[in-house]
């Protein structure tokens, strides 16, 4: 098997490998916001399974729906980060709900190793994830409880890529787009490890952290990452660290320059990923006054 990286030189690899542990820090973070959001709630909120399909894959996701007394609630699709789960947006997705918007937060196929959804991780890509976003989103806009007209895509690093892509060519079904540190980086990092395509293995290690196919670095070869968003003319929410040594800020100062309507919010002293309580509520306020100046909040 080859290695994709070295984990003792790329600054990018401690932050890797320190999300194998996500489950166990999510348990740190969800319960006291969890706490947080139950005192400050607008609206009480119920939680429920729902399962979409891609191509016979089956897709498990988990909605977040308050109470409000509409039939119709706006809706915010959560994007996971790569090898995440549905659970890392379970912060964010309480402070939107108990806000009065509904959130449905999935596991992409493949996305990971803890993923509920079919797939596996050697076969998943960023564009199979693309088509998976599709597919959730077009299932979305015909559950009983959500507003077609009213619909958010919130996305996480390589999710966050997924959801700029997915915009792009949705962009007449989506409300806005929220971008928390998109990996644009990708086609970037497997140029800088590997001189060809052809020098690609069937299978890589990704600094020892998730095994990838080929096929996720076919699909990435010659993508370009911000195709598109010159014609996604919605507002769109960025956040980025301005320490983040994964994705640099400058790949989002990039995005910032090319959307039509963009708004970059830099978390200073942040890296990759808002861990902490304190970059974690900064980018949930962000986040919260970006979806009422769009009208999706009260």
């Amino acid at each position: 098997m080859v290695y994709f990286g070295e984990s003792g030189r790329n600054p990018m690899v401690k932050k890797c490998i320190r999300t194998i542990l996500i489950s166990m820090v999510l348990l740190v973070m969800i319960v006291p916001a969890a706490a947080a959001e139950a005192a400050a709630a607008m609206y009480p909120y119920s939680e429920q399974d729902i399962w979409c399909e891609n191509e016979g894959q089956k897709i498990y996701g988990k909605a977040y729906i308050p109470q409000t007394g509409k039939a119709k609630l706006p809706l915010v699709i959560f994007s996971h980060e790569l090898c995440m789960t549905h659970a890392s947006g379970d912060g964010y997705a309480r402070a939107i709900a108990a806000r009065g918007a509904a959130v449905y937060a999935f596991d992409y196929c493949g996305g990971s190793e803890q993923s509920k959804s079919d797939g596996r991780t050697t076969t998943m890509s960023v564009l199979t994830e693309v088509s998976d976003l599709e597919h959730v989103l077009a299932a979305a806009r015909q559950w009983s409880f959500v507003d077609p007209a009213q619909i958010v895509l919130l996305g996480g690093s390589q999710g966050g890529l997924v959801a700029s892509l997915t915009a792009s060519r949705h962009a007449r079904e989506l409300r806005g787009l929220i971008l928390l540190y998109p990996a644009y980086i990708i086609p970037d990092e497997l140029h800088r490890h590997f001189a060809s395509l052809e020098d690609v293995p069937d299978e890589v290690n990704y600094y020892g952290w998730v095994r990838l196919g080929r096929r996720y670095a076919e699909d990435a070869w010659n993508l370009d990452a911000y195709a598109g968003v010159e014609g996604f003319k919605k507002p769109v929410l960025i956040i980025h660290g301005d320490a983040d040594t994964a994705v640099p800020l400058s790949y989002a100062e990039e995005a910032q320059r090319r959307y039509p309507d963009a708004r970059l919010h830099i978390i200073h002293g942040a890296g990759h990923m808002f861990q902490d309580d304190k970059t974690f509520t900064e980018a949930r306020d962000a986040i919260l006054a970006y979806l009422r100046s769009i009208q999706l909040l009260p």
